[in-house]
């Protein structure tokens, strides 16, 4: 068998693993970031100012909050459920120094602290949990496309074949998810009915990049005859393409319903498009072709899966595009928040129980087919990683509470303490260049340039697959391969974010 026919085997006919898994995977971004956090207010409560050094916040960034990734889709994978347990102990470790170190409420009773983080003001315009969300799909991402190709990495997490829930096909659904929260419509820079088809007219100039992206990758992969699953996408297509065009089509979508009810929107897709594919042959049509025997002959043929996807993506699109105009709404109180993370636990446990209906009556989970219960899935997942966020920014602001304010990249600042009429913004110049300097962050420098990050991660990837024989490297070699590849990607982010460079034509 030849390594192109050998490295698709290795990715093919694949099962993936439990919801609860991937649920406990997910919890670990939220807590790195609560335990980087937590270690940068440890260091400016000790040594009395913030760390400065670029050198070191870039270590401290890939340390904390991209090398536990790698290590937990390769050698600890197996002790999986133990890695939030350690790190969640030793946050609570940190936090405990803190609170014994505080500046702030010293002799002030527990009650009134907390009746005082309630009343903290929060910038209303900076979302950091958002931004977090949207970045961590993307290191997610990059360092799953290249470590599946690796054999220390379990192949219950590669994509499945047809039915199943991978954590690389929540990776795909997040970031439709991610790109939705953000959009336009969302942003609300098209106030009026008038306006909307200007919006339109953006959307069809913003979403060219990437369909001269997936033209590239298409022929370069052709051309240098990389391997392929042609289950995942088809024959030609590529996630380029279905992500641009879900992005226009939703835009169009969003000029005729009131962007408020696109959640309507979204459940009537997904249901009309699960109604079809059960009372008609669509379903045998995407899973085995035309004639029964997956041929590949013809374009709808050979790219069935790209294209009949779309409906399913499109809906969790539109899903998001909801749940992005109720986050963003202008809120400035602490108690707003909890209220938020209250309304969204009780969406995700509802549409758990949905989901459960979907998988038991209607079909399983098939992200081959973007099906009902994908879509479920896949929304209730992305607000579980979002909840968990949001906790972990509101943790962070009471442990600055408690010291009284202190610099943390990613994280809500106060614009007014609960004690005091003094604001925060206020501050004098050498402060605001403190913060600017402290704005250099991994989190910051990905958020800057995704697509960029999002492409480099794919050529890296290529460049790898071809000069290294992946599927028979040794652990060592495999974890210093996929650390360098990461730390590649994330120094030229940084760079990038570092000289202020926007690599950006549309």
């Amino acid at each position: 068998m030849s390594q192109k026919l050998l490295k698709e085997a290795f990715i093919s006919n694949l099962n993936g693993t439990s919801l609860l898994e991937i649920s406990i995977g997910l919890t670990l971004a939220p807590l790195c970031i609560a335990c980087r956090g937590l270690l940068l207010i440890l260091y400016n409560l000790h040594y009395g100012r913030p760390l400065r050094s670029r050198k070191y916040h870039l270590l401290l960034d890939f340390t904390v909050l991209v090398a536990p990734f790698v290590l937990c889709c390769t050698i600890l994978s197996s002790v999986l459920p133990l890695l939030p347990i350690t790190i969640g102990a030793f946050c609570a470790g940190l936090f405990y120094k803190i609170y014994n170190r505080r500046n702030h409420y010293i002799r002030t009773p527990p009650k009134q602290v907390i009746r005082d983080f309630l009343k903290t003001s929060l910038e209303p315009d900076y979302i950091p949990s958002i931004t977090v969300f949207r970045v961590y799909v993307n290191v997610l991402t990059a360092i799953n496309i290249l470590a599946v190709d690796f054999p220390q990495y379990p192949r219950r997490y590669a994509k499945t074949e047809t039915y199943g829930t991978g954590a690389m096909d929540f990776g795909v659904g997040a970031f439709i998810f991610g790109n939705a929260l953000v959009c336009p419509e969302v942003r609300q820079k098209t106030g009026v009915v008038q306006s909307r088809f200007s919006c339109l007219a953006r959307q069809l100039l913003s979403v060219w990049p990437l369909v001269f992206v997936g033209l590239g990758r298409l022929i370069s992969v052709k051309a240098v005859e990389y391997h392929e699953h042609f289950s995942e996408y088809g024959v030609h297509w590529n996630f380029f393409f279905t992500l641009a065009i879900v992005r226009m089509t939703a835009s169009l979508l969003l000029t005729l319903f009131p962007t408020n009810k696109s959640w309507i929107v979204a459940v009537i897709l997904a249901v009309f498009y699960q109604f079809i594919l059960d009372t008609t042959h669509l379903k045998m049509f995407v899973l085995y072709g035309s004639d029964g025997k997956d041929t590949r002959v013809g374009f709808l043929n050979a790219n069935r899966e790209g294209v009949f996807s779309l409906y399913g993506y499109l809906a969790i699109y539109m899903a998001s595009v909801q749940v992005g105009l109720y986050v963003l709404k202008k809120r400035t109180l602490v108690r707003d928040w909890i209220e938020v993370i209250c309304f969204l636990l009780l969406t995700v446990f509802i549409l758990f129980i949905f989901l459960h209906m979907s998988q038991v009556y209607v079909e399983p989970v098939s992200r081959r087919m973007a099906n009902l219960s994908f879509c479920i899935w896949i929304v209730a997942q992305c607000l579980i990683f979002l909840i968990c966020f949001l906790v972990t920014d509101l943790i962070l602001v009471f442990t600055k509470l408690l010291v009284n304010g202190s610099r943390v990249p990613c994280c809500w600042n106060f614009t007014q303490s609960p004690n005091t009429d003094t604001k925060h913004d206020s501050e004098p110049t050498s402060v605001k260049r403190e913060k600017r300097w402290l704005s250099i962050c991994i989190i910051n420098a990905i958020d800057k340039n995704q697509l960029v990050f999002f492409l480099l991660a794919n050529v890296m990837t290529g460049i790898v697959n071809m000069m290294i024989d992946t599927i028979h490297s040794n652990t060592s070699f495999t974890l210093f391969v996929l650390h360098l590849y990461m730390f590649t990607n994330c120094l030229i982010m940084y760079i990038l974010h570092a000289k202020n460079i926007l690599l950006k034509c549309w």
